[in-house]
């Protein structure tokens, strides 16, 4: 995993700043804000470098990276370079809020992150306050109904996941019965709400609808009540390591239902807190099912592997997606942030990995995923 070290005098505000990718060094003001028609232009990354949700952070930066360092080798925006700087929001709201000021003040001219949708949401008003575009990973539909011009995402918001995945287990699996453990951060909310809206359209309603908290680690009373109802499937709408939590005490406790979930339950983080026994046959929606998936997701994966010696993933495709998205714009823009900016992001059509990128209103560029199962430690496509 990628990790960033804080150093102490920036402990206090939980701020992490390295630059990273930059080509020379400024040569005066303009260059140093990313302002003017000269020197780098300044490229933000807000994701948790610490903290439980780092390795989000972790696959989020190492893609970001890779494709800044792939425009940058290929001449930039007219000989300028982009010079990433990315920040530590440790997963935290209230941090992610201190950020946001510190990219509005910094002569930032787009942002990428956050991964997690609370702090999205959290950073969201000051970034439109100071019209700089910014694409999450977040799947929250909460994020889009702030209706921000300058808010994006790389990928489909919770709706979409769990409405490909409700279609899956009902219609092309056939279960019959559902309990639902989410948590009650940006994430877990999103995701309990579309799941059991997904669920309420096909008229199915849950055995048990449990909300946990975000950094919960015993949920033996809860699964201890699901297992009396002996549903078919546990829907999990919790990040990794959570979810990998709950699946490994779910099945120590004896519930033999089938795991499902959206993106966390594809990630090798999942997978290796649950234990790969645990975690085999997981059903899983996913935009990315695989690296070997398309020439594009091999090429991908390839340079990731030789930059950073491991294999990629969802998360890493999504913020390679969404920075390649941003720099395709700037590239329209002459340089230009801003409105100009947004509206340039916004008409962008993209052949990603993920698949073809086209924004709605809403800042949605996917509208599709895909299911997949976690066999032998790894995720695969499902049996359709």
């Amino acid at each position: 995993m990628f990790t960033e070290r804080r150093t102490a005098t920036t402990a206090v505000l939980g701020l992490l700043i390295l630059s990273i990718a930059a080509c020379g060094k400024p040569g005066g003001d303009d260059a140093s804000t990313g302002s003017g028609d000269s020197g780098p232009i300044k490229f933000a990354v807000a994701d948790a470098q610490s903290g439980q949700l780092s390795s989000l952070g972790a696959w989020e930066l190492k893609g970001a990276k890779l494709a800044v360092n792939e425009f940058n080798a290929a001449g930039g925006v007219n000989g300028r370079k982009v010079e990433l700087t990315v920040f530590d929001t440790q997963g935290d709201p209230t941090t992610g809020t201190s950020i946001a000021q510190k990219v509005s003040s910094g002569g930032y001219t787009a942002m990428l992150g956050t991964a997690e949708s609370a702090v999205t949401q959290a950073m969201n008003p000051i970034l439109r306050a100071a019209r700089i575009p910014s694409i999450t990973s977040g799947q929250s539909p909460a994020i889009a109904e702030l209706g921000s011009p300058f808010q994006f995402y790389n990928g489909p918001t919770s709706v979409t996941y769990d409405e490909t995945l409700a279609d899956y287990l009902v219609k092309d699996k056939g279960f019959k019965t559902f309990a639902m453990i989410s948590n009650n951060g940006g994430y877990g909310s999103g995701e309990h709400d579309a799941f059991r809206a997904a669920l309420k359209d096909r008229g199915i309603s849950p055995t048990d609808d449990k909300v946990v908290t975000t950094d919960q680690k015993d949920f033996s009373s809860i699964l201890t009540s699901i297992r009396g109802k002996k549903p078919d499937v546990l829907f999990i709408g919790a990040e990794e390591v959570e979810a990998g939590l709950i699946a490994k005490q779910a099945r120590e406790l004896g519930v033999d239902a089938v795991f499902a979930g959206a993106a966390p339950l594809s990630t090798p983080v999942y997978v290796q807190t649950a234990g790969t026994t645990i975690a085999e046959a997981t059903i899983v929606s996913t935009p990315y099912l695989s690296n070997d998936e398309t020439d594009a997701s091999k090429a991908f994966a390839a340079a990731y592997k030789k930059a950073y010696g491991e294999d990629a993933e969802l998360h890493g495709a999504k913020a390679y997606d969404g920075t390649q998205i941003f720099l395709e714009a700037l590239k329209t823009t002459g340089g230009k942030g801003g409105q100009d900016l947004a509206d340039a992001i916004r008409a962008t059509k993209h052949q990603g990995l993920l698949g073809d990128f086209a924004f709605d209103e809403k800042g949605v560029g996917i509208h599709e995923t895909k299911i997949g199962t976690i066999t032998g430690g790894k995720l695969t496509a499902a049996a359709q």
